[in-house]
């Protein structure tokens, strides 16, 4: 099939380079759908605060596969001295996100088009995609959904309706989210993992000098990036049974280091993944996945030493345990939880709540119109441990009988299922080249293999 138009559904990062790789391949014209204010950023850059730095080093986060240094390159531009190292500011990378696109509409012409709006569903007419907006209707030879991560799910025991907005946030990246609060308040983060760290932070940068909690069920840290190192790696794969690979990556830790142990498996997690069955991919999740997350996505080490500073002296307190229920009262809300490990329920009178627990991946719990109009029709379904949308090795969505759209991909995190290992920009800046180069009958580009 011959495709002259891909329209994009979401216009973060993962869709954004998927428009700006299409472009650079001299493929097919592209449509970007958004319904943010500002195309090319997202939620990860569009909404961080000025104190939120990125997680991994400038050195790794060239947007471009087929150039390692494209994005130093354009720090070094910006007069940023010896960026290779550097963590740099969220806002900063949404910035050089926003310039890619906006030179590549410039240079591409009429074969990019950037829409405003929301799509309310995709209809698979024939061998394309017809994709329904409020004001418009766009037809397409193949549609991308690229939306990106999803909201939080709501806490156990917890009735959003039944709170006032300002005693319970659902979205993190609420720009209020020290409004109003006292040093005599308590706010209650639910979640210990990355985005908790970016809300203590904010709260921090806002002069907040009242009380925080941060609550998960086991109550884990994200741990920090070290220096720079050198090793000799492993060049094989390691086997998929999780207890083997948890005894083999303990024992490369006692040998180089808990750090380089993980990211020596960074070539092989996708592989790793995509061989492992439903039964030991599921006894990684239960078991194994915690772990995994707070050693493998790491803190800078500057927010390391800000976040401790805020627990040294007192301010914020990790627990681990889980929520039971919220009860209204007459100054803020009482929250009967359970400790990890005991049977006694204690109760905590917070001022706000802020919900941290990370995306929502089952898709028969999201609230996201499309989507659900998508999976109730049977166009989509969720993947088997129910981490996002079923899709094959080359990202063709799968309908609820199990057979492929080949005129509807997905990308990004919500592909976890299939890749496990494709929330970091490396594996979705691969991700998308290689969509991209599919797309546009260009296979023989060559890239990175990361």
């Amino acid at each position: 099939m011959k495709i002259e138009h891909v329209a994009i559904i979401g216009g973060g990062f993962s869709g954004t380079l998927q428009a700006i790789n299409l472009l650079r391949h001299d493929g097919p014209r592209a449509t970007l759908i958004e319904r943010a204010p500002r195309p090319g950023v997202g939620l990860a850059y569009g909404a961080a605060h000025p104190s939120h730095v990125l997680n991994v080093r400038a050195g790794n986060m060239s947007a471009l596969p087929d150039d390692p240094g494209h994005f130093v390159r354009w720090l070094e531009s910006r007069g940023v001295t010896e960026p290779t190292t550097a963590f740099i500011p969220r806002v900063t990378y949404g910035e050089y996100l926003q310039q890619m696109l906006e030179e590549t509409r410039r240079s591409a012409g009429d074969r990019l088009t950037v829409v405003r709006g929301e799509v309310e569903d995709v209809d698979l007419v024939g061998s394309g995609a017809r994709l329904r907006l409020q004001d418009r209707t766009i037809d397409a030879d193949v549609a991308v959904l690229a939306v990106g991560n999803l909201p939080p799910h709501v806490p156990p025991g917890l009735d959003p309706d039944a709170l006032s907005a300002d005693r319970y946030m659902g979205n993190p990246w609420d720009p209020g989210i020290a409004d109003g609060l006292s040093e005599q308040d308590t706010v209650l983060i639910i979640g210990t993992g990355l985005t908790m760290v970016d809300v203590a932070l904010t709260l921090d940068a806002h002069g907040y000098k009242g009380r925080i909690v941060a609550l998960s069920r086991r109550g884990l840290l994200p741990r920090s990036h070290g220096p720079g190192a050198d090793w000799a790696k492993i060049d094989e794969r390691p086997d998929t049974v999780a207890s083997e690979l948890l005894h083999r990556v303990r024992a490369r830790a006692d040998a180089i280091g808990w750090r380089n142990a993980v990211d020596e498996l960074r070539p092989f997690t996708q592989p790793m993944w995509g061989n492992a069955d439903e039964d030991q991919r599921a006894r990684f999740l239960r078991h194994l996945r915690p772990w995994w997350d707070v050693h493998r996505h790491r803190l800078a080490p500057e927010v390391n030493a800000r976040l401790q500073a805020i627990i040294d002296r007192g301010q914020l307190t990790i627990r681990a345990g889980k929520t039971l229920s919220f009860e209204p009262a007459a100054d803020g809300v009482q929250v009967a939880l359970r400790p990890r490990g005991g049977d006694a329920v204690e109760s905590l009178s917070v001022q706000r709540i802020v919900n941290c627990t990370g995306p929502l991946t089952d898709l028969a719990r999201t609230t996201e119109p499309l989507l659900r109009t998508l999976a109730a029709r049977g166009t989509i379904r969720a993947d088997a441990a129910k981490l996002g949308i079923e899709v094959d090795n080359q990202a063709q969505t799968m309908n609820a009988a199990g057979k492929i759209n080949r005129s509807l991909y997905a990308l990004g995190p919500m592909t976890r299922g299939a890749f496990w290992e494709i929330v970091a920009v490396p594996d979705i800046r691969t991700q998308t080249w290689n969509l991209a180069r599919r797309l546009s009958n260009a296979q023989w580009v060559g890239g990175e293999g990361l």
